[in-house]
């Protein structure tokens, strides 16, 4: 038989050549209704893909016979060093990807020398993270209707000294997940199919559910009913606690709370880049939310430029939502991005390998990023411009 192509099959980490590799090993490693959680967009998945996209619509225009022998990726980010031009996302249920999920992500980040952004929802307490991981840690908040809730997540995120607040403001309606609702027959409550692909995954079960039993929202377990602190029960629950009345006007309240830098995650129009820079605001996200969020919703590339155009003297501005490649780092840095926010590439690290796996996925995005810096004629972050990139 002539030899083809074809997807990656293997088990060893090291062998895994890109995020898409690291992919196909996460899908293989753990349960499909986990996987489905990280890897599922909103409803026809239009967002998710556009937001790749995006990306495919610009082309990479080099310069030539330029020395980029001394080359590196240190930067700043949010005034403050960082040793690539990355920030790993804040993401929830990461416990339920693998066990002490938050707490891997956040010691590789601190290894790596990027920040590391820890979820309201997350299944390790965040006084936890920030006695254990080291690093530059922000803090992710979700205003939800209990506005104690809130009030209590930033007391104690600036008691742990955590740099950065990032307020998520695209989530005040839930996005409506479907392939991640399959996998269960009502809310909360797996499909037969469900539990018998789960029981296929022995290694999973063993150290998620039965090492720690099933993972907590270690953050909220004041303000939760004990049905819904875990993974499965909370994942009904938590959606409905997101309040629709949040508006511009919480800003003011958040910084009389909150006396560290703060983000918007969840910027894709000029008003409110604007908006954001004139209430002081320190940095924004240019997201979808990882077309989890609104089906059919622009791509945050289509619109970094004119966001950067109007307030990136005034304000960091980060990209967030489609990255999988070192020229997509690239694309957005050229284009006035400070850095990128990165979410499913270190969790497919993370379900593909634990620790190993999230090193291997940062390991595979800053070789990335480097070969295109010296393959540009860059030597350093701010090398790229504007004419670095070409629209298709």
């Amino acid at each position: 038989m002539a030899w083809q192509r074809r997807s990656f099959r293997g088990t060893n980490l090291a062998r895994a050549l890109n995020v898409a590799d690291l992919r196909e090993l996460a899908r293989r490693r753990i349960p499909r209704f986990v996987f489905e959680y990280v890897d599922g967009g909103a409803e026809d998945e239009v967002t998710l893909r556009g937001n790749r996209a995006a990306f495919d619509r610009l082309r990479l225009l080099p310069r030539t016979l330029i020395d980029t022998a001394a080359r590196h990726q240190r930067t700043q980010i949010l005034a403050t060093a960082a040793q690539a031009p990355m920030v790993i996302a804040p993401t929830g249920f990461n416990g339920m990807v693998y066990t002490q999920g938050d707490l891997v992500l956040a010691r590789a980040a601190a290894r790596w020398g990027i920040p590391f952004t820890l979820s309201t929802v997350s299944t390790v307490p965040l006084e936890e993270v920030a006695k254990s991981a080291g690093g530059r840690l922000w803090m992710q908040l979700y205003v939800m209707k209990d506005r104690a809730i809130a009030r209590d997540i930033m007391q104690r995120a600036a008691a742990c000294g955590y740099e950065a607040l990032v307020f998520t403001t695209d989530a005040n309606v839930f996005g409506n997940r479907e392939w991640d609702q399959r996998g269960y027959r009502s809310p909360g409550k797996p499909t037969l199919q469900t539990m018998f692909n789960t029981l296929r995954h022995p290694r999973w079960l063993a150290s998620v559910m039965v090492r720690n039993g099933m993972p907590r929202f270690r953050n909220l377990e004041s303000f939760l009913p004990p049905a819904a602190m875990t993974a499965l029960g909370g994942s009904t629950v938590i959606p409905k606690l997101f309040d629709a009345t949040l508006s511009w006007d919480d800003i003011s309240w958040i910084r009389q709370l909150w006396r560290g830098k703060l983000l918007i995650k969840g910027v894709l129009t000029v008003a409110d880049a604007e908006r954001a820079a004139s209430l002081g605001c320190d940095g924004i996200v240019v997201t979808n939310h990882g077309g989890r969020q609104l089906d059919s919703c622009v791509a945050p590339m289509d619109v970094l430029p004119e966001i950067v155009a109007a307030v990136g003297g005034r304000l960091a501005v980060l990209l967030d939502s489609g990255v999988r490649r070192g020229t997509d780092i690239a694309k957005a840095l050229a284009l006035g991005a400070q850095a990128v926010m990165i979410g499913r590439p270190t969790l497919y690290g993370l379900a593909a390998g634990g620790e190993a796996g999230v090193e291997r996925a940062l390991s595979i995005l800053t070789t990335e990023f480097d070969r295109v810096l010296g393959q540009l004629g860059c030597n350093q972050v701010a090398d790229l411009k504007p004419e670095h990139v070409r629209r298709r």
